[in-house]
């Protein structure tokens, strides 16, 4: 099974792509390591930690989905019960309108709003006063790691109006950092530390957290992104935001793991290790009104074929229908087959054309 796998990213290492590349295929872990961590670099290893950012989002959700089962909140529960911050939200007029232009939202933001990126917050697709207030206060979305702690980048979010209502448009991204603030709060304690105990512990997971491990630093490859120049280091190897103290509270932020790790976890959640059924099935199937779905809300054609349970996106038509996964915006890739077969895909280059060109070929790989 992993042949056609390997021939693809064999390929796009041979075309410059991406200088290296860790994947498996398949219901059991089956590594591929193919060239190196970055131009001249030394060879990729198979248990090389890497900055999985977006996968992040279906991590939180697991656990979020952990304490609804436990009745510790309801997927229809008003979050401003534990982060008054977002109560009496207020929401444009128009995604485009001046950020005073506001009506009251007519709904508080839910857990459900935050699993399915209905919050009302999310990134602005267009040059518009709200997107540009998200420059100024350093709360917009972009490749780089966060610059603010998570009860700064709240407050700031918070100082902004929404850009839809809750539950009436999908805008990615934000209501995943609003969720990772969530769960410290419901739980009473570090999110970090409530994610380590209910999945990267019992799963033996034990390079996936928010730092890297001390000792582990060697393991990190640089991170890249394509430039006209060629690939330009944005992180050198064995440094940058993910290694050493945190900075701050990141309970807002994004993981690092490893290929075992990460194929652990998804084989548990497909087996039904880690969710109810009832939890297992929404999460992965479409749970965002057709309503919801506008064609600004993302990419152009993002919806066609397309659908968004908790934390991930679903396939509802063509011949891979019923696969759910992410991506990552440094180059990592995962999706889920109703058979339990397994991808992933783990580079460190900076989502872009050509990232974006592999990830769509992977869809055909099976």
């Amino acid at each position: 099974m992993s042949a056609p796998l390997q021939d693809l990213l064999t390929r796009h290492v041979d075309a410059g792509t991406m200088p290296g590349v860790i994947a498996s295929l398949g219901r059991d872990l089956d590594p591929i390591v193919l060239g190196t961590t970055g131009p001249g670099g030394a060879p990729l290893d198979a248990d090389a930690i890497v900055r999985i950012q977006s996968m992040t989002k279906v991590i939180t959700a697991v656990v979020a989905l952990h304490l609804v089962e436990d009745g510790a909140l309801g997927l229809d529960d008003p979050v401003e019960r534990w982060m008054p911050e977002l109560a009496d939200r207020r929401v444009l007029r128009t995604p485009d309108a001046e950020l005073t232009d506001t009506v009251p939202a007519p709904r508080p933001i839910t857990l459900r709003h935050l699993l399915t990126n209905t919050s009302g917050y999310g990134m602005a697709t267009s040059d518009s006063p709200v997107a540009r207030a998200m420059q100024e206060n350093r709360t917009a979305a972009g490749a780089e790691p966060p610059v603010l702690g998570a009860q700064d980048w709240l407050d700031a979010l918070a100082a902004l109006p929404l850009i839809v209502p809750p539950g009436e448009g999908w805008r990615y991204h934000h209501s995943f950092g609003l969720l990772g603030i969530l769960l410290g709060r419901v739980a009473g304690r570090p999110t970090g530390e409530l994610l380590h105990e209910r999945l990267f512990a019992p799963l033996g997971m034990p390079d996936t957290g928010f730092r890297v491990r001390e000792g582990q630093e060697h393991r990190l490859p640089p991170a890249l992104r394509h430039g006209e120049d060629g690939l330009e280091v944005t992180e050198a190897a064995g440094s940058g935001f993910h290694v050493g103290s945190a900075p701050f509270d990141e309970s807002h932020g994004e993981l690092v793991s490893t290929l075992a790790d990460l194929h652990r976890f998804f084989r548990a959640l497909h087996d039904g290790e880690l969710l109810s059924p009832e939890h297992l099935e929404a999460l992965r199937t479409d749970q965002v009104p057709a309503a919801a779905k506008a064609e600004d809300s993302f990419f152009p054609g993002f919806w066609d074929g397309t659908g968004w349970g908790y934390g991930v996106s679903v396939l509802t038509a063509g011949p891979h229908a019923g696969r759910y996964g992410w991506s990552g915006g440094q180059g990592t890739d995962v999706f889920v087959d109703p058979d339990g077969t397994i991808c992933l895909v783990l580079t460190q280059v900076e989502m872009g054309e050509r990232i974006m060109g592999l990830l769509g070929e992977l869809q055909e790989v099976r």
